[in-house]
């Protein structure tokens, strides 16, 4: 009789059992083994999911087990307990009370006495033991979310993977150090921004100039087909949201800002955002790659940039013009008919129907040109050159040595720990902690870490430092440049320029970023 079942062994070990022998996959399989052996049962198949949890049934190999029921490979399920086939009460009872009887399978859970071939009464209690499975589930997870909760709030990163410009201290897996090679990226990002350039335009001059973005450097492999005019796949494309995400990340000033996301429940992966008020953070946790000034000065550069569309046509004033009526944004539209262009209060322009505002309608190149000429003015007005020059002359420029010199030092103490790990590596190996297997690919790793590690240390040593320093004459020939007014850049003006708020009766009022002096 035995051999009309075509048996499929089932053995799961979660992360969260990864510390009990007992439950180990070698474990499970012995007794299982065991178990056919007595009973003299064919087994076709082992299905083995190692690493996942059992509060739901997105698992592999167990996916390949229902595909083999449904092709008749197998009749038969032995598992060690009902555990091992799933946590979650509703999915495990749905299994055993109507998958497989419809598909007249039997299922066998040895340590809790199942068998759905015999009456019996701990047949009965079934839904119960998945009930209870189902609770320690959830006490699990809540547990795991506790010290998660815990580690965070001590300021200590535990997330997966790193955030771009940083790594992992060697030493200590919950601490971020620099990258470098990554961390001059981040910064060129932050210069951009400095200078009045919107996401779209930044991830486009990154593009351009081959830099590798963060999923390139993350090994991730793209999926769409690329022709001979693609960008190298060895580099990516840059994209706006990347580029917001690394200016608005708070971790490149030296703070750990964790819990942005939770889990809508145990049984689910799906994450929901949370509010920003319930985030983690914790400052000055590892070292900064941005000065937190200049971090902050960005944010209020952001607004500005943010919602300027891409357009065909460079407009100056573009994202700093608002209505001075109903304080939402004035757009600027081009009309080919006319060949000028305009501006229109936004918020007139969709909801027009409403009447809730007026058009706001200007020329937008005169506009331009009155605003323009009161920024010279103002400007004149406040900003007094021989004092300017006789600040130049009191101040002490030093170079970047000492940065590039830190640097440096911070490389070399990184590839100190790393050879120390490497050397640890290899006395594992001679004292059977690891195999050969084991040692080679760990030890491949930290020595492709080591060797990029010196290459950065050669570039930075390499640096002409004298290429740094600041020349006055050169410095007061700007100042000169800049009191003229003659050329204003996007960069200059939105330094200069909070807001600029335009009236229907065409009154303008310019908000400086600094007060003017009477």
């Amino acid at each position: 009789m035995n051999n009309s079942f075509k048996v499929g062994l089932y053995i799961r070990l979660s992360r969260d059992d990864g510390n009990i022998e007992s439950d180990s996959v070698i474990s499970q399989r012995s007794l299982l083994k065991q178990y056919v052996k007595e009973n003299n049962y064919i087994v076709v198949d082992e299905y083995v999911d190692d690493g996942f949890s059992g509060t739901n049934f997105d698992r592999p190999a167990f996916k390949k087990m229902i595909k083999d029921i449904e092709l008749g490979k197998i009749n038969m399920i032995i598992t060690k307990d009902m555990s091992r086939l799933g946590r979650d009460y509703i999915g495990t009872g749905e299994l055993i009370e109507k998958y497989f009887p419809n598909n007249n399978i039997r299922y066998i859970a040895i340590n809790d006495s199942i068998d759905t071939f015999i009456d019996n009464a701990n047949n009965d209690i079934a839904p119960f033991k998945a009930i209870m499975n189902d609770m320690y589930a959830k006490d699990i997870s809540k547990k795991v979310k506790s010290s998660l909760h815990s580690r965070m709030k001590d300021g200590l990163y535990v997330s997966g993977r790193c955030p771009f410009g940083y790594m992992k201290d060697p030493t200590n897996k919950n601490h971020l150090v620099i990258n470098e090679e990554q961390a001059e990226i981040v910064r060129l990002i932050f210069d951009l921004a400095l200078k009045g350039n919107t996401y779209h335009y930044i991830a486009q001059e990154l593009t351009k100039r081959k830099i590798k973005t963060p999923s390139s450097y993350y090994n991730y492999i793209w999926n769409t087909k690329c022709s001979s005019k693609c960008i190298s796949q060895e580099y990516g494309v840059w994209v706006d949201t990347t580029v917001k995400a690394i200016l608005t990340n708070r971790i490149y000033v030296g703070d750990t800002v964790q819990g942005k996301t939770k889990k809508i429940n145990y049984k689910l992966k799906k994450t929901v955002k949370n509010n920003p008020n319930d985030y983690i953070i914790v400052e000055n946790t590892h070292e900064a790659i941005i000065d937190r000034e200049i971090f902050n000065y960005v944010q209020s550069l952001l607004p500005k940039n943010v919602k300027r569309p891409e357009k065909k046509r460079f407009y100056l004033l573009d994202g700093l013009l608002y209505c001075g009526d109903c304080k939402h944004r004035i757009i600027i539209r081009y009309q080919n008919k006319t060949d000028r262009s305009y501006t229109i209060c936004d918020y007139y322009r969709t909801y027009s129907k409403y009447h809730v505002c007026t058009t706001h309608t200007n020329n937008y190149k005169n506009l331009e040109r009155v605003i323009l000429d009161n920024i010279k003015e103002v400007c004149k007005k406040n900003l007094d050159k021989n004092k300017i020059k006789s600040f130049i002359d009191s101040l002490e420029f030093e170079d970047n040595t000492l940065k590039v010199k830190k640097q440096i030092e911070s490389l070399e103490i990184v590839n100190n720990k790393l050879n120390n790990n490497l050397d640890k590596t290899y006395m594992d190996m001679l004292k059977g902690i690891i195999d050969e297997e084991q040692y080679l690919r760990v030890s491949e790793n930290i020595k492709t870490e080591i060797d990029n590690n010196k290459k950065n240390i050669d570039n930075l040593k390499n640096k002409q430092i004298n290429n740094y320093k600041i020349d006055n004459k050169i410095l007061k020939k700007y100042i000169d440049e800049f009191l003229l007014l003659d050329n204003l850049t996007r960069e200059l003006i939105i330094n200069l320029i909070e807001k600029i708020y335009i009236y229907q009766d065409k009154r303008v009022d310019v908000i400086f970023t600094f007060k003017n002096v009477t």
